[in-house]
């Protein structure tokens, strides 16, 4: 698969690692000569530009991508790279740092596949690490394993149900829980799902499908 990957920093980096790691094509997007010649000694196909300009994407092949990551400390770039994706039929990912509004995430949301916060996801994990759990896995993520974020809508099989009575994948770990965007925490087994509620997923990439079904309404 192709991804175009808009932010060389911290997140897009580590992300573009995985994907090529994986034996995926990737394309990095940035305006910083710094992190574009980082991203070329790294051995990636590189477009030095500004990510919310669509010539930058369309340089960039957006139209033969399968999706775009654009991962920037600037929302707006990121919103305005993932509206170039979505017109051109791409699935699009959207950072939001930690400091993001209810309002603004819910805004944001309606209008792209998945949002990410990885701050968010690095504070819960750390604290699931203080607490005692295992979260070792996380940091360094094997190709056939991905972590992922869903939110319980209505509609969705898993509302009313406990976490023990979920049928997830064997492979299948909820690492984190959180109330309707209240900070995620570990899961307890008798913790009972509510729409709007979060939860973090590890699986096995092969079997991310039958943990969404388990998770989402049939329509998502």
């Amino acid at each position: 698969m192709r991804f175009v990957i808009v932010g060389y920093g911290r997140v897009g980096s580590r992300t573009a690692t995985i994907l090529a790691e994986e034996g995926h094509e990737v394309v990095i997007v940035d305006d910083d000569v710094g992190r574009i010649e980082r991203a070329s000694d790294a051995g990636f196909e590189t477009v030095r530009g500004d990510g919310a300009d669509e010539d930058a994407l369309v340089d960039a092949k957006i139209e033969a991508a399968d999706a775009i990551g654009a991962f920037t400390p600037d929302l707006n770039v990121n919103f305005a790279a993932c509206m170039v994706g979505t017109h051109h039929g791409c699935r699009t990912v959207l950072r939001i740092d930690e400091d993001y509004r209810e309002d603004i995430y819910e805004k944001y949301a309606e209008e792209v596949d998945e949002i990410v916060y990885p701050e968010r996801l690095g504070a819960a994990g750390a604290k699931t690490a203080l607490l005692g759990g295992d979260f070792n896995v996380v940091a360094d993520l094997a190709a056939n394993l991905q972590l992922t974020v869903l939110e319980i809508r209505e509609g969705s099989p898993a509302v009313g149900k406990r976490m023990s009575e979920l049928e997830l994948p064997e492979s299948a770990r909820i690492y984190a829980h959180g109330r309707a965007r209240e900070p995620l925490t570990i899961p307890l087994p008798g913790t009972e799902l509510a729409v709007g509620d979060e939860v973090a997923i590890i699986t096995e990439t092969d079997r991310a499908s039958a943990v969404r079904s388990a998770l989402l309404p049939a329509s998502a």
